[in-house]
């Protein structure tokens, strides 16, 4: 397969790009160079960061925060940093339910149900980014266990919310006694229409995460075993979601040029040289792209445009 991500810029059908990987393989500064390369082809482009330790305010060298702002130097590409975990409690804030028996209530819920105020806050960014106009979505995600829960709370929010929206109809009138008693203004229809409001986002957005012509999902990785071993049970994982993937970035690479005398270097491209072997072997049917390590840090907008040229084109090292 053709060694470069032409074919992502290509599929103009393309809604939601997640670029992922093991913590330090370089997802960051790739995504921000996909989302770079998308602009020159794209109407508008909204690059999102979803890992809590949040770079692309570094990468770029400009501060972002929770609103699309636009990266300085485009007309058409911008940036967030969210926190997928902060979107639930908005959620309670918006519907007066912190303190109130509707707030217990649904805290309780919580605990009965492991992971559903992550997956809530994730359903409320979800909401968000979906009101909102962009021609593609990029993902700049946490590392991999992160990323394979974020990609699951579809599913088990499609569940979660089909029962608990269920429980308006079975108790409404014994929230609202427990409302009045209390002197609380909480309505228990706001709670359930607002779930339900999120179940239809939810079910939407599972939909398209599962169509190959929507979305696909970008593994990054270095030549060394674990990010191997831990790439390919990302992509095992992302298979079982029945999320498209088909594509793999190997970053960090080595290449000596031709009498080097470093030991360290040349022994460093060996070990990376046998485990490229190996991932050329598992993913013969995947576009796998081969990245150098640099001397210096990708940071700024005309390092990160350099940059992004290797992903269009198979890198060449000097000789």
């Amino acid at each position: 397969m053709d060694p470069t991500l032409q074919n992502i810029l290509d599929q103009s059908t393309l809604k939601w790009i997640f670029v992922g990987g093991k913590g330090g393989v370089g997802k960051t500064t790739n995504s921000c160079s996909l989302a770079v390369q998308l602009a020159s082809v794209r109407e508008s482009v909204l690059l999102i960061s979803t890992d809590p330790a949040h770079n692309l305010s570094d990468a770029f060298s400009q501060k972002f925060g929770k609103d699309p702002t636009l990266v300085t130097g485009f007309k058409n590409l911008y940036a967030m940093e969210i926190d997928p975990n902060a979107g639930l409690e908005e959620m309670k804030q918006e519907e007066g339910m912190n303190d109130s028996p509707m707030g217990s209530i649904f805290s309780e819920l919580s605990m009965a149900l492991p992971g559903i105020d992550e997956a809530m806050g994730f359903a409320q960014v979800m909401k968000l980014i979906k009101n909102m106009d962009y021609s593609v979505i990029v993902f700049d995600t946490a590392p991999t266990g992160h990323t394979l829960r974020f990609l699951s709370f579809p599913t088990l929010l499609d569940k979660a919310l089909g029962k608990l929206g269920s429980l308006g109809g079975r108790f409404g009138s014994m929230f609202s006694q427990i409302s009045s008693m209390m002197g609380s203004q909480a309505s228990p229809d706001q709670m359930f229409a607002q779930i339900n409001e999120l179940s239809a986002v939810v079910k939407e957005v599972n939909r398209q995460f599962q169509d190959p012509s929507l979305t696909t999902f970008i593994c990054v990785c270095i030549s060394e075993f674990l990010s191997l071993y831990e790439t390919e049970r990302m992509i095992q994982e992302l298979t079982a979601y029945n999320i498209d993937t088909h594509n793999i970035i190997v970053n960090q690479l080595i290449f000596p040029g031709k009498g080097n005398a470093c030991e360290l270097c040349n022994a460093r491209r060996k070990m990376q040289a046998k485990y490229l072997e190996q991932i050329h072997e598992l993913y013969e049917d995947f576009h796998v792209v081969q990245l150098p390590l640099l001397s210096s840090e990708v940071r700024g907008v005309d390092a990160l445009q350099s940059f992004s040229e290797n992903l269009m084109k198979p890198f060449v090292p000097n000789p």
